[in-house]
């Protein structure tokens, strides 16, 4: 089943879709597998913008080596875009993770809190809008890109084989065993060293563990509780696993995670409750990731009306792509989104 992520008729943010499309016949061959014996051996140095090249990072689909500091860069992985952005360059191109609201522009993905300034008035190409089949690769080719990025991303070899023939491509990191599942750190750290700018990226990700950390420590009381995040996905309660980004940032400012639920979602990155098991998610703090209509939709659900934590008031309803929109920061779990979901996280979980 393709699942579009999406939130009864909003999409579940992880931003999917199977890739596939027609190959390209031309275009730059990237450094991938073993290399090539005319790629440069020389040192790395440090480029003008402070980046440090050649480099080479490995990935799942082998290892890319990357000459110079690049200047037109695509991204394929569906949240690539914003830590590219975190380290100062605008991609040329990016996917469209949630939909526009019709005759609303500029796009809604270049004016979250987060990203607003960092964007200005550049508009990127999309070359993917979320719940299609795959990039659209004459697009990507297109925009003549020296660098593309698809870790946050579904793409198998054959469409990393197809996308580092129009350029470079950097694949999800080698340790991830499903996609989606890398944690956001290590994320940000394969984007990092793509664009030599790896000693960058420690820097902001330990700023934001350093956030988790004061968080944690101002409210030890969450250690004693198991958290949960939910949404509403066809009519159901559809909780995220404890490995998700969600879950994950649940956890990272001190709950427990409920992980009864990543046994029978047998790898995905959240499952659908049937009727009878809406126990799995009778814990101490449910945190609702949903928009006004799915929000009341799931409060009058019977069943999730009658958990004790509704009962006790102990459920954070966190509007999506509405409002101050601290679904899609948690969703996206980058550089720049998670600074700001962790903030009205708290503020929420403490209230």
């Amino acid at each position: 089943m393709l699942l579009q992520r999406r939130t009864g008729t909003k999409t579940l943010r992880r931003f999917a879709a199977v890739v596939s499309a027609a190959a390209l016949s031309g275009g730059l061959v990237a450094g991938c597998g073993s290399g090539s014996a005319d790629q440069p051996s020389s040192a790395p140095v440090a480029a003008t913008d402070g980046g440090v090249f050649p480099v080479t990072v490995e990935h799942a689909f082998g290892s890319t080596q990357i000459a110079k500091a690049p200047q037109r860069v695509v991204s394929v992985g569906y949240t690539d875009d914003q830590a590219i952005l975190a380290f100062g360059i605008k991609p040329v191109g990016m996917v469209d993770q949630y939909p526009n609201p019709p005759g609303k522009t500029p796009d809604i993905n270049t004016q979250w809190p987060w990203v607003k300034d960092k964007w200005g008035d550049t508009r990127p190409e999309v070359i993917m809008n979320n719940g299609d089949s795959g990039p659209n690769y004459e697009k990507i080719a297109a925009l003549r890109p020296d660098l593309i990025i698809a870790v946050y991303s579904e793409i198998d070899q054959a469409a990393y084989d197809r996308l580092s023939k129009i350029a470079p491509t950097v694949g999800r990191t080698k340790t991830e065993k499903e996609p989606f599942s890398a944690p956001w750190q290590d994320n940000a750290l394969h984007i990092a060293k793509a664009l030599g700018k790896a000693d960058e990226g420690t820097e902001l990700v330990q700023g934001i563990q350093d956030k988790l950390d004061a968080a944690r420590k101002e409210h030890p009381e969450f250690a004693e509780r198991t958290a949960v995040a939910v949404s509403w996905y066809k009519n159901s309660v559809a909780p995220f696993t404890t490995t998700d980004v969600r879950g994950r940032l649940v956890s990272g400012i001190g709950f427990k995670g409920a992980t009864e639920i990543d046994k029978i979602a047998g790898g995905s990155f959240y499952t659908v409750l049937s009727p009878e098991r809406i126990d799995l998610i009778d814990v101490d703090h449910i945190f609702v990731i949903a928009d006004q209509a799915d929000q009341n939709a799931l409060k009058n659900f019977k069943l999730f009306a009658n958990l004790p934590a509704v009962k006790g008031g102990k459920v954070s309803y966190l509007l999506d792509s509405e409002g101050p929109a601290i679904g899609a920061a948690m969703s996206q779990g980058t550089l720049l989104s998670l600074p700001y979901a962790i903030d009205e996280l708290v503020k929420s979980a403490a209230q």
